[in-house]
């Protein structure tokens, strides 16, 4: 699986710049240049995000949300394995436009040239992944409505948020510029419509059984339409 340097990798802003650049406070109203050149100012340890032009500085993580992280990151990396041209990000930032540069908790991107929506930009993620799925306990609320309406926005195609406190995975397709939801199967099963085969028990998925949730995947990955997406990815 190949990474981009998330925020917390920052390169140096070199001599006086930095010392001049004002750290960055939790609630600050910036662009996302001003906010991109404090950002990688700040200690290497920091963590931050602009949402809709408002800065956000997580609370530290806790060991629920790392293993729920954990299972997510197994899930899509075994899709990533089985689909040559779809890659997993882990908290790599994504600069989205001039008022949003998220930090997400996972990413999924379409990487062959004309046919994902992402560039790579210093390297950092560049423009509205396909999916974007975050862990949420103490930044339910943010993730639920906030990031939520700045990734309609912007396109991400696909959002899924884990709420921990609610016990409930939420997931989202763009559909002519607004979120639905992204219907259940008969079986209670989350088929991604981006990412074909990308098949998940959300049941399985919330009490961390990952047999279960690899099980399940495995079903997608041998469907006719994940076949039809690997044709599609390598197709020039």
């Amino acid at each position: 699986m190949t990474t981009l340097p998330s925020s917390s990798v920052r390169s140096p802003v070199k001599g006086s710049n930095r010392a001049s650049l004002l750290p960055l406070e939790d609630g600050d109203h910036l662009d996302q240049k001003t906010f991109h050149d404090r950002y990688e100012a700040m200690p290497e340890d920091t963590r931050a995000e602009l949402i809709g032009g408002i800065v956000f500085m997580p609370s530290p993580l806790m060991r629920p949300h790392g293993r729920m992280h954990v299972v997510v990151i197994d899930w899509l990396s075994r899709y990533e394995d089985a689909t040559p041209g779809a890659e997993t990000y882990d908290n790599a930032t994504a600069i989205l436009d001039d008022q949003n540069e998220p930090q997400p908790d996972v990413c999924l991107l379409i990487i062959p040239p004309g046919k994902g929506q992402t560039r790579d930009q210093d390297e950092y993620i560049a423009g509205p992944p396909e999916l974007i799925i975050e862990v949420a306990s103490s930044s339910t609320s943010i993730d639920l409505h906030r990031k939520r309406d700045e990734y309609e926005k912007v396109g991400v195609k696909e959002y899924a948020v884990i709420a921990l406190n609610e016990g409930r995975v939420y997931w989202w397709v763009l559909r002519n510029g607004r979120y639905e939801d992204l219907p259940r199967g008969s079986d209670g099963i989350l088929r991604s419509e981006v990412f074909p085969g990308l098949w998940l028990d959300p049941e399985a998925l919330l009490r961390l059984d990952k047999q279960r949730v690899r099980a399940v995947l495995q079903q997608g990955l041998a469907s006719p339409e994940h076949a039809a997406f690997v044709q599609w990815l390598a197709t020039p």
